[in-house]
């Protein structure tokens, strides 16, 4: 039987295309959605056309319990992933001095608590003599973080944080590692005369896109000998330090 992996927000955005790269490879697919589980339509045309197994699932990640949930569903289903992809974020706007107590938990528990929870589980349930692999999304902010998206930020430094505690204590049952993209996908906010802009004053002259994000998450869940490591998606953005998010830089 093939491999199973789950994919945390696999149904929309670059998390379908995490889904859509995997299928390609034959993995079996646990698609995880907070509330909507429809299947982006490039992601339900692999599916179609590869036949791979899949199944979805939701559940709030930012309470601990529907976690647990989500895991016994999944192995309850498929048996226990030998991947697991970190894609779920919570993004919210705020500064240091306007977040607030309620918004640092819960970016903390979706961003966070949430993909350590599900790794350890992994570590937990993954046969004595058998190796898995988590994928954490992490941010290429993480090298240079600024002041925008406060909450968000810190709940991705703390899991960058993680990560090296998590690939040296889990060895050699399960490797963990790291995609840390840039701006991928842009929202309503971003114009395309901006993106442009953007996209030029990258040291690599470009923006990546999610398959780009796909290619690096498949690569490390097949990458055997490796653990412990971060894989910059972002067009070389991360060695260069900036002042506020993009969605604040080259406006119209």
């Amino acid at each position: 039987m093939p491999p199973l992996a789950l994919v945390t927000a696999g149904t929309r955005r670059v998390g379908a295309a995490i889904a859509a790269e995997l299928a390609r490879a034959g993995w079996r697919l646990a698609l995880h959605a907070r509330a909507d589980a429809t299947l982006a339509p490039e992601l339900a045309a692999v599916l179609t056309e590869t036949g791979v197994a899949h199944h979805c699932f939701l559940a709030d990640l930012g309470e601990t319990a529907e976690v647990d949930r989500l895991w016994a569903e999944v192995a309850a289903w498929g048996g226990v992933p030998a991947l697991v992809v970190n894609n779920a974020s919570l993004f919210g706007d705020d500064t240091a001095a306007t977040a607030t107590a309620q918004s640092i938990r819960r970016h903390q528990a979706v961003n966070c608590h949430a993909p350590v929870q599900l790794t350890r589980l992994l570590w937990r349930d993954t046969p004595a003599g058998a190796q898995a692999a988590s994928v954490l999304l992490l941010d290429q902010r993480i090298a240079q973080p600024h002041g925008d998206q406060f909450a968000y930020t810190l709940s991705k430094l703390a899991l960058a944080g993680a990560l090296p505690l998590l690939a040296r204590s889990l060895a050699p049952k399960v490797r963990v590692n790291g995609v840390a993209p840039g701006l991928t996908l842009p929202t309503a906010d971003y114009t395309p005369a901006q993106m442009q802009r953007l996209a030029d004053a990258m040291p690599l002259q470009r923006l990546p896109d999610p398959a780009a994000v796909a290619s690096a998450v498949a690569w490390l869940a097949g990458a055997q000998t490796v653990t412990g490591q971060t894989i910059f998606v972002d067009g070389g953005a991360h060695m260069h330090s900036y002042d506020r998010d993009f969605v604040a830089l080259e406006r119209d």
